[in-house]
């Protein structure tokens, strides 16, 4: 059976996807894979593209009805929020009117982002390496960044106006849920289970062999180097990484809560899990 797996190709992504993928571990499936950012990601599982893949939790609110979510390949933690980063001096007060650009509309970044205050209205979608770039050069007032991007942003001159993952840990108690993995529940309960397991086997087998995949991670992260990479990695990936666990199930289901109380995210009355 072949199947198609979808993941980006950010450090954490392919640290815990090496094994599975170039068959270091034994599964009774093939995989074609397909690395792509986030927010394309978030697009193709809504077009029904994809059999499992990686995507932000936003977009899994979306999706619900069709995807189921695994416990294990996720990102969901403490300190690895997306920032709002601008030129000095701004606050967030600054920017209820001004334009913010976003990494897709259906990432969780930009449903934090709206969950802040009354939200905000003016946004552009540019692809996460642009935005820098772009709030550098004042094509925007701001932008909301996620991953490698919070160690690099002072190098464009740029200062944090808001930590939205220390916002929500003050404002919830709960870590942050970033991205989930999804698969599709046609493909039955059995199917979904082994899927699991493998990416957790993947995942042990990266960290008790943990330079085996830096070949891969930096195929596919070529502007960075070995040492943003590794804390790119020990940002992202955890023991929520392993298993969501209680703890990170609530954080889940509060976030959903939250999301469907401002009518951002339709409700769902399917378990998450298969």
């Amino acid at each position: 059976m072949q199947l198609t797996l979808g993941y980006s190709p950010c450090p954490n992504d392919t640290f815990i996807f090496h094994a599975l993928t170039h068959g270091i571990i034994e599964v009774p499936f093939q995989l074609q894979v397909r690395h792509e950012d986030v927010e394309t990601l978030n697009q193709l599982a809504a077009q029904g593209t994809l059999d499992l893949t990686k995507i932000s939790y936003h977009a899994f609110g979306h999706l619900r009805e069709e995807y189921c979510l695994l416990r294990s390949g996720g990102a969901l933690g403490r300190g690895c929020g997306p920032l709002v980063v601008a030129r000095p001096p701004c606050a967030m007060a600054d920017l209820e009117t001004k334009t913010i650009a976003i990494p897709g509309e259906l990432t969780t970044a930009n449903l934090l982002l709206q969950l802040h205050g009354t939200g905000y209205r003016h946004l552009k979608v540019l692809s996460f390496e642009q935005i820098m770039p772009a709030v550098a050069a004042g094509e925007v007032a701001a932008g909301v960044i996620i991953h490698e991007s919070r160690f690099t942003y002072p190098d464009y001159g740029l200062v944090k106006v808001l930590d939205l993952g220390h916002w929500w840990e003050e404002e919830t108690g709960h870590p942050i849920p970033l991205g989930g993995i999804i698969a599709r529940r046609s493909l039955g309960r059995e199917l979904i289970h082994e899927l699991d397991d493998a990416i957790g086997r993947s995942l042990d087998y990266a960290w008790q062999h943990p330079r085996q995949a830096t070949a891969y991670m930096t195929e596919h992260a070529q502007e960075l180097d070995e040492t943003v990479m590794r804390r790119h990695i020990e940002l992202y990936v955890n023991h929520f990484s392993r298993d969501l666990g209680p703890e990170g199930l609530v954080a889940i289901e509060t976030l959903f809560t939250r999301a469907e109380q401002r009518g951002l995210i339709p409700p769902s009355s399917l378990a998450l899990f298969a």
